[in-house]
């Protein structure tokens, strides 16, 4: 499993219909993103910049993506979406990629008692 993060600026005046539209994501759009092996997928929003994190349990990120990609209900579904964006400064495709510098997961078997 591969961590994701992403960041995208969302343009102020679209905040509302993008909530709106994320609040029922059309389920041909989720079977694809199930199906391209991506689970446990956030959506952030802090002054009008998105952050996406996701899990990719795939063994081909890149062949995936590509299928997404062509998938005609997720082409519908960006081509509403992407009029709302707009990348930020040194990304190199429409989300920016970020880095992962710090993970931690814990133990659920011995919670951790402070004090």
């Amino acid at each position: 499993m591969q961590r994701y993060a992403q960041i995208i600026q969302l343009k102020p005046e679209y905040e509302a219909e993008y909530i709106r539209y994320h609040a029922a994501v059309w389920p041909s759009v989720l079977h694809t993103i199930e199906a391209c092996n991506i689970r446990n997928y956030s959506i952030f929003l802090r002054d009008s910049v998105l952050f996406a994190y996701f899990e990719y349990h795939g063994h081909d990120y890149e062949a995936d993506m590509l299928l997404m990609a062509a998938d005609p209900e997720t082409q519908r579904w960006w081509r509403i979406m992407d009029p709302m964006q707009a990348p930020v400064p040194g990304a190199e495709g429409k989300w920016a990629g970020l880095r992962e510098v710090f993970h931690f997961e814990g133990s659920p078997l011995k919670p951790y008692v402070v004090g």
